[in-house]
Formats: C-alpha cells, sequence, structure tokens
C-alpha cells in the first residue's frame, strides 16, 4: 500500500513539472510577465502565474483520491481563475472580493458550518479567511518565500494529522508536493527564478492551506493553531498598520513589509530571507505542537515575541526606506 502511494505520489510531481512547463510556454506566448514596479524586489521581467501549479495539484489529488471536497475545489477554480485573470489584466477590487467571499463560502460548505443559528459565526471566519488569504497574496514579494512558507505550514499539519486524522493525509502530501515542484522554479537567487507565483498561486495555496487548518481547528476546538501562520499574520497586520500611521493609501503599492526591508535595504539574498521566514514559522509551530499544555500561554508569547522582534527591526532599518523613497524624487 505504502510503495503504491509513492508511486503515485511520484507520478503525481511528474505530471506537475509537466503541466507547469507547458505554462511557461502558454506564459510566454501570450505575454504574461511581471514587470518591476515600485514594490517589486526584482529588476528583471520574469513569467508570472507559475503558482497556478497548486491548482493544478488539487485537480490532480482530486482526480487520483477522489472529489472528497467538491465545494472546495470548486471555489479553488472559481478563485483562481478570477486571479489568473487579474494576473494578466488588472481586475477592480469588488470582483477579487466577490470571488474570494463567494469561494470561501464554498468551503465552508465542506466545513459543515454553514447553518442560521451560528450566522454571526459564519461571517466572522469569513472575514477572517479572506483576510488571511489576502495577507498570503501581500507577503508574495520574494523569491522563495511563498512557496517554502506553505511547507513551513503544511510539514506541522502532517505531523499533527499522523495523531489527529483531520483530513486525508494523501492531500497534505500532494500540496507539498505541489510546493516542493513550484520551489524548484522559483526558490532561486535573485534575478534567476524561472517564474512568480502571481496571485493565482499566493491566493490559490492560502485556499489550499486553509482547508486543512480549518479542519484542523474545528475538529479540536483549538484556534490557537491560528500560530501555524503567525509570521506572516504579524508581519501583514503591523506592517498595514504601520502604514496606517503613516496616512498611505493602503490599496497602492508598497515596499514596507520587513522581507522588503531586508531584501531591498538590506541587501540580502532572497533566499536567505525566505529561509528566515521559514526557519521562524517552522520553529514556533513545532513549538505549538510538542507542548502539550499552556496552547494559550505559548501564542500569547509567540505574538508577543513576534510584535516586538518586528518593531525593533522596523525601527532600526525604516530610515533606510525613507532614503529610498527621496532618491526617486
Amino acid at each position: 500500500m505504502l510503495q503504491q502511494k509513492i508511486i503515485i505520489y511520484g507520478l503525481i510531481a511528474v505530471l506537475l513539472v509537466v503541466l507547469e512547463l507547458i505554462y511557461f510556454r502558454i506564459a510566454n506566448r501570450f505575454n504574461i510577465i511581471d514587470k518591476p514596479n515600485q514594490r517589486s524586489s526584482h529588476s528583471s521581467v520574469v513569467l508570472r502565474g507559475g503558482g497556478i501549479i497548486f491548482l493544478f495539484g488539487a485537480w490532480l489529488w482530486s482526480a487520483f483520491f477522489g472529489f472528497h471536497y467538491p465545494w472546495f475545489l470548486l471555489g479553488l477554480t472559481l478563485v483562481c481563475s478570477i486571479s489568473l485573470w487579474d494576473d494578466i489584466r488588472s481586475l477592480p477590487d469588488s470582483v477579487r472580493l466577490v470571488a474570494q467571499f463567494t469561494s470561501m463560502f464554498m468551503m465552508f460548505a465542506d466545513f459543515g458550518i454553514l447553518n442560521w443559528q451560528s450566522w454571526w459565526i459564519v461571517i466572522f471566519a469569513l472575514i477572517v479567511c479572506v483576510g488571511i488569504v489576502n495577507a498570503y497574496n501581500f507577503m508574495d514579494g520574494i523569491n522563495g518565500i511563498t512557496g517554502g512558507y506553505s511547507l513551513a505550514v503544511l510539514v506541522p499539519l502532517i505531523i499533527l494529522n499522523h495523531s489527529l486524522h483531520f483530513i486525508e493525509m494523501s492531500y497534505l502530501m500532494v500540496a507539498a508536493c505541489a510546493c516542493i515542484v513550484f520551489s524548484y522554479f522559483n526558490f532561486r537567487p535573485k534575478g534567476k527564478a524561472k517564474c512568480f507565483a502571481g496571485d493565482v498561486g499566493s491566493i490559490g495555496i492560502a485556499f489550499i492551506v486553509l482547508l486543512p487548518l480549518g479542519k484542523l481547528i474545528l475538529q479540536t476546538g483549538d484556534v490557537t493553531y491560528i500560530i501555524l501562520l503567525a509570521v506572516y499574520g504579524v508581519d501583514t497586520i503591523l506592517t498595514i498598520c504601520h502604514r496606517i500611521m503613516l496616512h498611505e493609501n493602503l490599496g497602492q503599492a508598497h515596499r514596507k513589509h520587513a522581507y522588503q526591508l531586508m531584501a531591498n535595504e538590506l541587501h540580502m539574498p532572497h533566499e536567505v530571507v525566505s529561509l528566515c521566514y521559514i526557519a521562524i514559522q517552522i520553529i514556533l509551530s513545532l513549538g505549538l505542537i510538542y507542548i502539550s499544555h499552556w496552547h494559550w500561554l505559548y501564542a500569547i508569547v509567540t505574538i508577543a515575541v513576534l510584535c516586538i522582534a518586528y518593531l525593533l527591526f522596523i525601527k532600526k532599518y525604516y530610515h533606510l526606506h525613507d532614503e529610498y523613497l527621496k532618491s526617486l524624487k
């Protein structure tokens, strides 16, 4: 049985590579590229939308292991289709948000939590989950961070699933396989990535990660498992707060995330910055897993430490970004 699964995973990996290479030819043909702008941490034109491989992975998992979550798959296909179109031709925020809320609502149907008695919880959860999806998208800005960080989330989920069995293990394994294949093309030194994830990739993998994380929280009743996304969460929320304090338009492109300051102002290699985020998230997640008690205390301390580290980092290095903005004028 194990040998058969290994063969299937290997076949899926080969198919993902083939599908990604086919997409590269299509992207070249139709000029689906990422041109550098003020927010970018790259200086050359790169193929955009390579993260469509995550959608391919979900399709292949369903084809090989069964359509266990039809509403989720339909929602994922919808949001990835809209995101891919946005990668090709920019769409209004309203269109993207409607697609994201609709797709998340479909996922909730597979969670089995849609009922009138707890409608306010469903609405709150929808807002939080769509926020997480967009945070994932905000954090997609340097080589390796989307694929690598997603693996840093999936590995703890795989460990937890061995004992808690909250989702089919094959789902997590195929998702991890898609991340590895994507990282092969993307997790490279600056200027050498074959493709970027694009909105279709960052939003797609966020949906894929939220399915098992949501099922884990619903099964255990332990919301502290949100710590599996703590590094992205703290960076995103505090960066938004910082921009509000600066009276900036949140809809405009920027380079104020901590990882962007590390890559741009401090000139750290992209792969090193990504590995820092991956390592920190893995360590924090494993700490939560192997501390059987005091989850809430651990979560509070973890968030506090991350917030303090972020604030100290910004206090010390943000002036470099101000100098960069002045140089543009």
